[in-house]
């Protein structure tokens, strides 16, 4: 009698630690990236541009700061490409070779009194490169960590991907604030300036190894199994546009208002309403670290109660507050004022951002998961989030101005959201609604 050997067990799946790792070390590297260029842009400023003109060498500055957004729609066209043809984990381990290059190439870009305009061309080109590899991060990192999470659990995995992003950013500021107190200022302009580049691109190089070591999600490899990839994935994409119309408007009134509550309130702050820079710093650090705590409890919120009741009351929430918290902040220079005004704000939008991933990943079909969402979203930060900060300084005259623009665009966000259906726990290796597999037509 012949005996059949048993088959052999299926091999055990990444461990959620691996995977939360892989796509959190790389998206800590485009916040630290984004936090240190605006921190430090002082000292490029002196180093990397004319001496005749300090102030306009600073604006020059910030203005290739600005350029980084709008690269970001063409990296997240082409890692989104790339994503949804040659997979996640390929296309987030390049996204973070091209973050880490552009931080080597500023951490060792020669200076304006060496090289002249060539210094300030490299620093444009360093930061098109990030600005490519930025745009690209998200949608892919998102892509896999939602496809890799378990479907009950999806929203809070997906939260991960804000609190390893604020944790970038209070590790730049933090970083800026111990360089500077211990090199002083001679130095820092020299050459202390060079050093959390240097650094970034290190952790870039380690967060390579990592994500070249994780596994590709299955959603992915069902499509490429059957054979979906071959599609034209430009016209795939054009099937979508009304879900990349909604995706823009569902994303405006979010980036505008985090942008000004989690960088530029407490900057604010400081140089135009008396507040102390300890005070400003420490609001900022306790703002984040609220912010941090709250993402994953929105997250299991989110996995019980849906998607659109998250998104709704971040949305309605701080447009209804909106007023009261900025009155809050002009009304003393207390630091009470600026510690709750923030940790409020930035909690409400907690409850999207913590889910985002996740809401975002659910509402396209596999094979352009990560291309149909990552272009409109790059688009809504570069139109909107982007060009924040520049509206709130040109308007800082009327200040009420400022606030029923972002008020509106809040509103536009709830109403956009109303439209969406509720996709908490749908199965990711295909759309429901907009990529039925032949059995589910047979059956519906």
């Amino acid at each position: 009698m012949t005996t059949i050997p048993a088959a052999a067990p299926p091999a055990p799946r990444q461990s959620a630690f691996r995977t939360l790792l892989g796509t959190g070390v790389g998206n800590a590297l485009e916040w630290y990236d984004w936090n240190i260029y605006a921190s430090f842009a002082i000292y490029m400023s002196r180093e990397l541009f004319s001496s005749k003109d300090p102030t306009s060498a600073f604006l020059e500055t910030m203005g290739i700061f600005a350029v980084a957004f709008v690269a970001r729609p063409f990296g997240g066209a082409f890692f989104g490409w790339l994503a949804d043809r040659i997979g996640r984990k390929h296309a987030l381990a390049i996204a973070v070779i091209f973050a880490s290059g552009g931080s080597l190439l500023i951490a060792v870009c020669p200076t304006y009194h060496q090289v002249g305009a060539w210094s300030s061309l490299i620093l444009l080109l360093a930061r098109l490169i990030q600005g490519l590899a930025h745009g690209g991060e998200l949608p892919s990192a998102q892509t896999y960590l939602s496809e890799m999470a378990p479907p009950n659990r999806r929203g809070l995995w997906a939260s991960a991907i804000y609190v390893t992003g604020s944790f970038g950013l209070t590790l730049g500021l933090l970083f800026g604030v111990v360089l500077r107190d211990t090199l002083g200022s001679d130095a820092m302009n020299q050459y202390g300036w060079r050093i959390p580049f240097a650094a970034g691109a290190v952790l870039g190089v380690f967060a390579f190894w990592i994500r070249e070591r994780m596994e590709e999600t299955e959603a992915f490899e069902d499509e490429k199994k059957a054979g979906e990839l071959k599609k034209s994935l430009v016209r795939e994409v054009l099937k979508h546009k009304k879900i990349a119309l909604q995706v823009i408007g569902m994303t405006c009134g979010l980036t505008v208002a985090y942008y000004i509550w989690s960088v530029s309130t407490a900057s604010v702050a400081q140089k135009n309403l008396g507040y102390s820079t300890n005070d400003a710093f420490g609001a900022s650090i306790i703002g984040n670290l609220v912010f941090m705590v709250s993402l994953p409890l929105w997250g299991m919120f989110s996995d019980r109660f849906g998607r659109k009741t998250n998104m709704l009351i971040a949305m309605i929430g701080c447009a209804v507050l909106y007023v009261p918290l900025n009155n809050m902040v002009r009304g003393g220079n207390e630091f009470w004022r600026l510690v709750v005004a923030i940790c409020v704000m930035l909690v409400l939008l907690g409850a999207y951002l913590a889910i985002a991933p996740a809401a975002y990943a659910e509402m396209f079909p596999t094979e352009v998961r990560a291309t149909a969402f990552g272009v409109p979203y790059a688009i809504a930060i570069a139109l909107f989030g982007g060009t924040a900060p520049y509206i709130m300084s040109a308007w800082a005259a009327t200040p009420n101005r400022f606030m029923i623009y972002v008020i509106v665009l809040l509103l536009i966000s709830a109403a956009t959201i109303l439209t969406l259906p509720e996709t908490k726990g749908i199965d990711l290796s295909y759309h429901p609604k907009f990529n039925p597999r032949p059995d589910d037509v047979a059956t519906s």
